[in-house]
């Protein structure tokens, strides 16, 4: 699979500091936020916490929502990357494709900065279910949509536009990550819901 680090484009917020500095950064916005939560969590701390000044913070991001946004486009897409470079080449585009989204699905549910923000800021997230994608979003739906590609040419993923099949498996998983715990009770479990979900995506790829 394409691996992320290779499929952006453009320039994004948070490039002027060196990369060594940016995740520090980065590192110190997370660690405020799981401590006190978004509303909270200031650019005045996030420097008091990287050991910077003020203005230095400032000059790479010019606001939380442009950090934030860097934030979770590392987090998530990092969780992805280390999906994506454990799945095993010697299984077939289906299975790999599986794993790939059930495991990003179970990985996310249980990453503590994604359940921090649902738990105290969930209007964080409502824009990228109901306005638009997010730089992150488009990163993974490339991956899948050059996996979907490749198994087509191989034959071992049905026909059609891969970008759609690509994009129907990400909106699936959305519910996956984000409602699933909704559905878990004395009688069906998360592992039912997994096994579901693995279902699901290899009847939808499969010839």
């Amino acid at each position: 699979m394409t691996s992320l680090r290779h499929t952006t484009s453009g320039s994004t917020p948070g490039q002027g500091a060196r990369p060594d500095a940016r995740d520090a950064y980065l590192d110190a916005a997370r660690a405020c936020i799981l401590d006190v939560g978004w509303r909270r969590t200031t650019l005045t701390e996030v420097a008091r916490r990287a050991g910077v000044s003020r203005m230095t913070i400032y000059r790479t991001w010019s606001d939380m929502q442009q950090l934030l946004g860097d934030l979770m486009t590392r987090e998530w897409t990092g969780l992805v990357e280390a999906t994506v470079s454990g799945l095993d080449p010697e299984r077939s585009a289906v299975e790999r494709l599986v794993e790939a989204v059930v495991t990003t699905v179970r990985l996310l549910r249980e990453n503590e900065l994604f359940v921090r923000i649902v738990e105290l800021d969930p209007e964080l997230v409502l824009p990228y279910l109901l306005a638009r994608r997010g730089r992150s979003q488009d990163l993974i739906l490339a991956v899948l949509t050059d996996a979907v590609a490749r198994g087509q040419e191989t034959g071992e993923v049905r026909a059609g536009n891969p970008v759609a099949i690509a994009r129907a498996l990400l909106l699936a998983a959305h519910g996956f990550v984000l409602s699933a715990h909704t559905m878990v009770d004395e009688e069906v479990g998360e592992a039912d819901l997994e096994a579901e979900l693995a279902l699901a995506t290899a009847r939808a790829l499969a010839p």
